[in-house]
């Protein structure tokens, strides 16, 4: 069995840690010290208010210490604004972690009010279409030659893969399918 941590510093580190608790192949994990991201073999950046979990991550002294985590080969899968604390590049910001060769744009679908859910297929995600949660999403404007598109909404890109790191806009955690999870448990 496998333990799946998720950042639980801010944002909705719960909605992951229930949906992992249903996956029997895992032992879910809230990350909070360097010593619960020293024991996990897999981790999630939760949404939230990535400026905060920026924050968060530089007081604890987690920031470093993931960075090299990720270096070591640690699977990360960012979800919204875990996307924003991957990216090597936020349009008009300084990176936070700066470890996935993607360029992104905060907020990019516009504000909370903006905030929208729809069904779409991702064919490297799964065989069905997806429910996809967006709340205040970002979006991937560049992809490095090393990083994989896995998905597109309106022309915009959704998800995507470098190695062992995932990146998503939308909120999995905040759905039924857990399809997602399934994809990031094998990389």
């Amino acid at each position: 069995m496998q333990s799946v941590g998720v950042l639980a510093l801010q944002g909705s580190f719960s909605e992951h840690l229930t949906k992992l608790a249903q996956l029997t192949e895992v032992l879910p994990v809230a990350v909070k010290t360097a010593a619960d991201l020293e024991q996990v073999d897999r981790l999630i950046l939760p949404g939230g208010e990535s400026t905060a979990i920026s924050r968060l991550l530089q007081r604890t002294g987690l920031s470093e210490l993931l960075k090299r985590r990720v270096k070591e080969g640690l699977p990360v899968w960012g979800t919204c604004a875990g996307l924003i604390l991957l990216a090597k590049n936020i349009v008009g910001e300084q990176p936070h972690l700066g470890v996935m060769d993607i360029t992104v744009r905060r907020n990019a679908y516009g504000s909370q009010l903006d905030s929208f859910s729809c069904r779409q297929l991702l064919p490297a995600l799964g065989a069905e279409p997806l429910p996809l949660v967006f709340i205040r999403a970002p979006w991937i404007e560049r992809v490095g030659e090393q990083t994989e598109i896995l998905g597109e909404y309106a022309g915009h890109i959704i998800a995507a893969r470098q190695g062992k790191l995932l990146a998503t806009s939308f909120h999995p955690e905040l759905t039924d399918s857990d399809a997602v999870y399934r994809y990031f448990l094998q990389l």
